[in-house]
């Protein structure tokens, strides 16, 4: 960063990251100059584990120049990039496009784990269509003195307009179409290995991920990536991916190829079925609110809402093409604060609108799919501003959202704890046959605990064993999405610590109405496998890691609840170095990869 960047974090607090342990004499200089100039008033340095290289043993059978030379080719050939804004002539912005972070290889990771996955997809799905329609579980949840909406004005306001629109808190009138509008998701169900006992991985879920849920479109061409390198160089690699399926699935372990389980790396079909349901929705509003035979057909689009600024474009793009080239379905892309004045809602119909530029024909909105608003950053202009007028515009109106409030409320990270109390999931899966349904879920929680004014004895429990000595076997979790707002370490101590009040003489601990938009939950801790991280297309490092399991789930409900598809939808690996906490790939903590089945 330049001298004027930095001044302008004066409290920055900088991790040095040492790739290789020969660098970090040279990047301690750099920014101990820095701090000694002022130009860093807090100077914070930790080294991360597992960065140094690995034995040669490990990795001398691989060509690592020729195979990163192909992944930058491949990666170029078929779209696995991410955005880049450079400056060119007279300050303007030009986009140039790059490898996007990717691991080199894929990682081990156990074939029935995987299966598991998939069938957890649609259980998954209609828990969170079954959430949406129950207003008082969302209202006990998130609402009410000492809950997390009076905590986190975020979830308070989203809450606010969940109430105003399908509670009729601003009147019958207000909500209306919203409340003949259908239902559509996009989740991604978030997991980690996580060790049982002798080297024994059980699947654990990490959050289920309801607004914005991406990399579906990258992930699809990191597999075949994948695939490619490991039979092109087959020879080269088989030492280094036999050497991770054994750390994940014991020292004895030895592939037979001949048996019925999946092995090597899966296709993806995320861009098949993520585009299909899109299409699925899109024809039900046709069906709904349009002849068949209406002129007016070709104007129906699917408005995708992004960000300013956004650098995953190409893989929101891949979901724009596959719409049209698969489903003559056209997209067109607004960010909340342009939408403010380019949708317009007919109050008469509940249409919503894209309105023309040369006074032309306008567009009506069968679907808006969410790529941002999941941020307090994507509403820039406060509580009242622009963007949140745009949302709440958009939600108004009868188009199918994609979240609507009810979906993205039933991924916060509050309900996730919730629903892993005694008895809450049987509040919506309830029937006899749904027991299954129920075991498998719950199956799936890790442990989960409440920092709110419902917090049980157990909860409290597991604040004082944090406090006292445990605080690596959890992470404290805001109501976030995003990547780099989770506290780990002695950094959850303090936060904590100085929103907890303990009596002298009993000893009990009062938790801080602050602490009411956190929940606390059980840290996982996956096996450690060897990988190589590019970053920019230049390996960033070579080293220990741990991977995080995303698997794709897509929904369409009707009005009335009637479910018309439900399905599995793909898959996302993420891999990180096993030092660094956090684990977002936008965020820059992560790199994408895929599994390969053992």
């Amino acid at each position: 960063k330049s001298a004027g960047q930095i001044r302008r974090l004066p409290n920055a607090r900088i991790k040095i990251m040492a790739f290789r342990q020969h660098q970090t004499p040279s990047v301690l200089i750099i920014y101990s100059l820095l701090f000694a100039k002022g130009l860093l008033s807090n100077l914070f340095i930790q080294p991360v584990s597992g960065l140094a290289l690995m034995s040669s043993s490990t990795v001398d059978n691989i060509p690592l120049k020729q195979l990163a030379n192909h992944a930058n080719s491949y990666a170029a050939a078929h779209g696995l990039q991410v955005e880049k804004r450079i400056k060119v002539d007279d300050g303007k912005e030009a986009s140039s496009y790059q490898c996007a972070p990717i691991s080199l290889l894929p990682n081990a990771f156990p074939a029935t784990e995987f299966q598991r996955a998939k069938l957890l997809a649609p259980s998954f799905n209609e828990l969170v269509e079954r959430i949406s329609q129950d207003g008082d579980f969302l209202e006990s949840t998130l609402g009410g003195p000492g809950g997390v909406t009076d905590a986190d004005p975020y979830t308070r306001k989203l809450l606010q307009l969940y109430n105003d629109i399908y509670r009729n808190k601003k009147g019958e009138e207000w909500g209306k179409f919203a409340r003949i509008a259908d239902r559509f998701g996009v989740q991604r169900s978030d997991y980690m290995l996580n060790s049982k006992e002798n080297n024994v991985y059980e699947l654990k879920q990490v959050e289920l991920n309801t607004i914005a849920s991406s990399f579906a479109g990258l992930s699809v061409n990191v597999a075949g990536l994948h695939r490619h390198l490991t039979q092109r160089f087959e020879s080269e690699v088989t030492d280094f991916i036999a050497s991770n399926e054994r750390a994940v699935m014991g020292e004895n372990y030895k592939r037979i190829d001949d048996d019925d389980k999946e092995k090597g790396v899966p296709v993806n079909p995320a861009l098949v079925c993520i585009p299909q349901a899109m299409n699925v929705a899109h024809k039900q509003y046709r069906s709904r609110f349009r002849k068949e035979d209406d002129p007016g057909n070709k104007d129906l689009v699917i408005l995708f809402v992004v960000q300013d600024g956004e650098t995953n474009t190409v893989d929101q793009r891949f979901l724009e093409f596959n719409l049209w080239e698969k489903h003559n379905v056209p997209v067109v892309r607004m960010s909340l604060t342009a939408a403010h004045t380019m949708l317009e809602l007919d109050e008469s119909t509940g249409a919503l609108y894209i309105k023309s530029e040369d006074s032309g024909t306008k567009q009506e909105v069968s679907v808006a799919y969410f790529r941002a608003g999941y941020s307090p950053a994507d509403y820039p202009d406060g509580d009242d501003g622009i963007e949140w007028l745009s949302r709440e515009k958009i939600e108004r109106s009868r188009s199918t959202k994609c979240p609507c409030l009810g979906y993205h409320l039933a991924g916060t990270k509050k309900v996730q704890q919730e629903l892993a109390r005694p008895g809450t999931l049987e509040r919506f899966f309830g029937g006899e046959d749904e027991k299954k349904s129920v075991d498998a879920m719950r199956g799936a929680f890790a442990g989960l605990y409440s920092l709110g004014s419902d917090a049980t004895a157990e909860d409290i429990d597991a604040v004082r064993d944090a406090l006292s000595g445990g605080e690596g076997r959890y992470v404290l979790k805001p109501q976030r999405e995003g990547g780099g707002y989770n506290y780990y370490g002695e950094n959850l101590v303090k936060k904590v610590r100085e929103n907890v009040q303990e009596d002298p003489d009993t000893k009990e601990l009062t938790l801080g109405k602050e602490l009411a938009e956190f929940i606390l939950m059980e840290r996982l801790f996956p096996p450690k496998q060897d990988s190589i991280l590019l970053r920019a297309g230049l390996v960033e490092g070579v080293g220990e890691t741990i991977s995080e399991l995303g698997c794709f789930g897509t929904i369409v409900s009707t009005v009335d609840g009637d479910i018309l598809h439900n399905e599995y939808g793909g898959f996302l690996l993420r891999t990180k170095f096993s030092g660094v906490d956090e684990g977002g790939v936008a965020s820059g903590f992560a790199t994408l990869s895929s599994p390969s089945l053992c």
